[in-house]
């Protein structure tokens, strides 16, 4: 989820359980919960791999996010207080600095961050749950192509959601998602 693997990485289950300090049993059904929810793949002769996405499969994952996120947010926007805001500032700092550093697998970690901050307060797990598989799925391809990336600007999308919540505007809230959604998200198709 956070880019930590690269599309198409092998694993080994005792490489698994060497690393989280486990026996087999919790690594393999582990991997099992992994892919069935897409975030690994198993090949017919049992090899384990980070999944490499195309083009289409990118575009069907955004499609999800861009109809689940924007709802999310809105959902959030009731449990919305001062203290959040300046969290999601902070958050957004590290973000901005992570840009700035071309360092992908932290600027991974703090966008999802900023956005897991505020979906968490919309209080609908179910919706959570969706959106996180969702991110799963991605992160590796999310790491190879933010890596290939020289991006240093700062993008303006996040603050455009902290001011629809800081005002409590639900139509500019949605919009300000979705747009960072879909913009987040061009940058992976080729």
């Amino acid at each position: 989820m956070l880019g930590e693997m690269a599309p198409a990485e092998s694993l080994t289950l005792r490489g698994i359980a060497t690393k989280f300090e486990v026996s087999m049993t919790p690594a393999r059904e582990s991997v099992r919960r992994l892919v069935a929810e897409g975030a690994l793949t198993l090949s017919s002769s049992g090899r384990v791999t980070t999944p490499d996405l195309n083009a289409e499969r990118i575009e069907e994952l955004a499609a999800i996010r861009a109809m689940l996120e924007p709802e999310l947010a809105a959902r959030a926007l009731r449990r919305v207080h001062p203290a959040l805001i300046d969290r999601l500032r902070a958050i957004n700092s590290t973000v901005d600095q992570m840009i700035a550093k071309q360092e992908p697998i932290g600027y991974i970690r703090s966008n999802l961050e900023f956005h897991r901050t505020i979906y968490l307060r919309a209080q609908a797990p179910a919706m959570l749950a969706l959106v996180e598989t969702i991110w799963l799925q991605l992160g590796p391809t999310m790491r190879k192509l933010y890596t290939a990336m020289r991006r240093t600007e700062q993008v303006g999308n996040h603050r455009a959601i902290l001011a629809a919540l800081k005002s409590a505007d639900e139509e500019a809230l949605r919009r300000a998602v979705a747009v960072d959604v879909a913009q987040g998200l061009q940058m992976l198709t080729p």
